[in-house]
């Protein structure tokens, strides 16, 4: 029985990690849950069904109105309460086996650093933290502590198995391009929330779903890759796979190159994340190999999605570089979806931001720390505020 800590239960992956362990009680038991406070109904009704003893809400002062939808759901025994900035921390700190973070965006950092420090295992779905903390992170995991959920990162761990790391001449980062695969910078200045936010394979949160059209979530999954990894930047090449199935893969120096491919499903890769390097059965549903079927790759129009190449400019920076990159996307993202600024206008405005920064306040990585990746942070979401309003 592996207990295990939920932070960002309400969310996509949040609710998906819930799905498989219900699908599999025998195995795990929720021993803390978090959530940002947004959906307290569903909190409430997920606390109940797993009994879960801690519940923390990111947000202070909503524990009066979550008890009363905990009672309202069948709630007897009430969990104990944690509340506030602190409480995805202290939840963190859970005596578990694993603590698997799906909260979105940055604000991940501080319970990723704290998951960390504790020894307990990550399974780390909120990719940003690791990204803009960068080897403050890395530095900070034992070997094997930090397990990734994206499925393409899932997909890099399950294909690395078939050879040494001396052996990896590159990682085949797979996207699906978006929803806009195939258009022209000229027509995309056209595009609406609405269109941004209808993703053709996965449904997901509002933030990754634009940035799945924007390409900045591919981008922040090669800074992702090359940490977990340790490999180069100029050695993870982005491919387009609209159909989804193949999720990533590796290339070894002889010419070999291994693919990990499943139904687009995100059960896979957390279920492996919750039990690895073990795999657990009847996860998720496998390929049909009765039915024929088409899966076809192009190369990455860098011109019309320019989002990875700004990551790789951060990344080859380092140091507070890709925490301007993520903050100054997640103001961007939100400005976008107001119809305050265009859909050209996010990697834009990120584009203006980190080049202000990198001539200016950037923090190289042998001067990294926790409060200077914070402090980059907030002034990136400080310098795209007002760049948005420029552009509005």
């Amino acid at each position: 029985m592996r207990n295990v800590v939920l932070l960002g239960s309400t969310g996509s992956i949040g609710t998906q990690t819930c799905e498989v362990i219900d699908d599999h009680r025998d195995s795990f038991r929720i021993v803390g849950m978090g959530a940002g406070g947004g959906h307290l109904s569903q909190l409430a009704r997920q606390a109940v069904h797993f009994g879960v003893p801690v519940v923390g809400i990111a947000n202070p002062g909503l524990e009066d109105e979550f008890l009363a939808r905990f009672e309202a759901a069948g709630g007897t025994t009430r969990p104990r309460l944690v509340s506030g900035p602190q409480a995805n921390i202290e939840l963190a700190q859970l005596p578990a086996d694993i603590v698997l973070n799906a909260i979105t965006g940055s604000a991940g950092l501080l319970a990723t650093m704290a998951t960390l420090a504790a020894g307990t295992r990550l399974a780390l779905a909120n990719k940003e933290s690791l990204v803009i903390g960068g080897r403050l992170v890395t530095d900070a995991a034992a070997p094997g502590q930090m397990v990734a959920v994206d499925s393409e990162h899932s997909a890099f761990a399950q294909c690395l198995r078939g050879g040494g790391r001396q052996e990896v001449r590159r990682l085949v980062l797979t996207a699906s391009g978006g929803p806009f695969r195939g258009m022209t910078r000229d027509q995309l200045r056209h595009v609406t929330p609405e269109q941004a936010l209808a993703h053709p394979t996965w449904q997901m949160g509002r933030v990754i779903t634009i940035n799945s059209a924007t390409l900045v979530n591919k981008g922040l999954e090669l800074l992702e890759a090359a940490l977990l990894y340790d490999v180069a930047l100029d050695d993870i090449q982005v491919v387009v796979h609209p159909q989804s199935i193949v999720h990533s893969g590796v290339e070894f120096a002889d010419g070999a190159t291994i693919l990990q491919a499943s139904p687009p499903d995100m059960k896979l890769p957390i279920g492996l994340a919750l039990t690895w390097p073990e795999r657990m059965p009847d996860v998720a549903r496998a390929c049909d190999w009765t039915t024929a079927a088409s899966w076809t790759f192009e190369p990455l129009d860098s011109e019309s999605f320019p989002a990875v190449e700004l990551a790789r400019k951060a990344g080859r920076a380092g140091g507070t570089a890709p925490a301007v990159l993520n903050g100054a996307n997640e103001v961007c993202v939100d400005a976008f979806c107001k119809g305050q600024i265009g859909f050209l206008d996010i990697t834009e405005t990120i584009a203006q931001v980190l080049d202000h920064h990198l001539s200016s306040n950037h923090v190289p990585d042998g001067q990294l720390s926790v409060q200077a990746v914070l402090d980059a942070d907030d002034w990136a979401r400080g310098q795209a505020c007002a760049v948005c309003r420029s552009r509005g």
